[in-house]
C-alpha cells in the first residue's frame, strides 16, 4: 500500500502530463490566423464612413468634438474614473471657475464621466461640457483591489450664451 505522499506525488505528476498533453494538442489544432492587408489607397475615405458609423453606434458622442487621447498629457488609467477624468480635462481647459462632476456606470465595465466647466469670466461661453469614456482595464495584483479603468474616448462641446454662435473653429462668438 502507497502512503499519502506517494499517492499525492503520483496524482500530482499525473496531472502535469495531462496538462501538457492538452497543451500541445490545443495548440497543433488550432485554426492559422488570417491577416488581411487593410492599406488601400481610398483609407481617408473608411476613416470618414468610420466617423459617421461611430456616431451611429454613440449617438450621445454627436455633438461632442472628439479630443484625442494622444494630446493629453496625463495617464489613461488609474483605479478612479473621476480622478482620472479630471487629471486628462486638467490639461485641457484651464480656465477658472466652477466644475460640476458627474460619474455613472451604465455597465459593470463601463464609466462615463461627464464635467461641466462653468468659465468665471467669459462674455460668449455659458458652459463647457467634457465627456469622458472608460471600460475596465483588469485588476491589479490583488482580487481585491479596485478594477483599473482606461479613458477610450474623450470629447468636448461648448455652449454658447443666447446672442452669440458657434463658429466652425468650435468658439463662440458675438
Amino acid at each position: 500500500m502507497l502512503s499519502g505522499k506517494w499517492k499525492f506525488l503520483r496524482i500530482l505528476l499525473l496531472s502535469i502530463f495531462i496538462t501538457a498533453a492538452t497543451s500541445v494538442y490545443i495548440s497543433q489544432h488550432q485554426p492559422p490566423a488570417t491577416v488581411v492587408n487593410t492599406e488601400t489607397p481610398e483609407k481617408s475615405q473608411f476613416s470618414v464612413i468610420q466617423h459617421a458609423e461611430n456616431h451611429l453606434v454613440y449617438p450621445e458622442r454627436v455633438n461632442y468634438q472628439s479630443i484625442p487621447l494622444t494630446s493629453l498629457n496625463s495617464s489613461l488609467q488609474g483605479s478612479d474614473p473621476k480622478t482620472l477624468a479630471l487629471n486628462a480635462i486638467e490639461d485641457v481647459g484651464e480656465e477658472k471657475g466652477t466644475r460640476k462632476v458627474e460619474v455613472i456606470y451604465p455597465q459593470n465595465n463601463q464609466a462615463l464621466v461627464t464635467i461641466t466647466h462653468i468659465p468665471q469670466n467669459s462674455a460668449s461661453v455659458t458652459a463647457i461640457k467634457y465627456r469622458v469614456e472608460m471600460n475596465t482595464f483588469g485588476r491589479s495584483l490583488l482580487v481585491s483591489s479596485p478594477p483599473v479603468w482606461e479613458i477610450i474616448w474623450a470629447g468636448s462641446q461648448i455652449q454658447c450664451k443666447p446672442g452669440s454662435h458657434q463658429s466652425k473653429s468650435l468658439k463662440c462668438e458675438i
